[in-house]
């Protein structure tokens, strides 16, 4: 099992695996059926709240990714990410973002849980 962490906006690769869009938005000027997103489990998103904290630039990465992962905590997000982990059971996943520092976004700290 991989878990990949990729931009939404790069092309699809055949070592993707499963491909989920893990953003609330679907991402701007980008055609559905271009995406090739399997899934997109909108629970496991950061919360408006915590997203439009984090990109305002009052907090650092560690602790957004710390509120995040309370968030996920929630039964419906949890519900949400063990649906991914069994996807990820099965074989490759790539979770999808638009964010444009994927190693610093909410998917890397939900590569980095089911990782474990």
């Amino acid at each position: 099992m991989t878990v990949r962490v990729r931009r939404v906006y790069d092309p699809a690769g055949p070592e993707d695996g499963a491909r989920v869009l893990v953003d609330r938005l679907w991402p701007r000027g980008l055609a559905k059926d271009a995406a090739r997103v399997d899934e997109w489990p909108k629970a496991l998103t950061p919360s408006t709240e915590l997203r439009r904290w984090y990109h305002a630039g009052e907090g650092s990465y560690e602790e957004f990714a710390e509120r995040y992962e309370a968030e996920l905590g929630s039964e419906e997000a949890s519900e949400a990410l063990d649906g991914v982990r069994e996807l990820a059971r099965r074989g490759d996943v790539t979770l999808l973002t638009s964010s444009k520092t994927p190693e610093q976004s909410h998917a890397a700290v939900l590569a980095r849980l089911l990782e474990t």
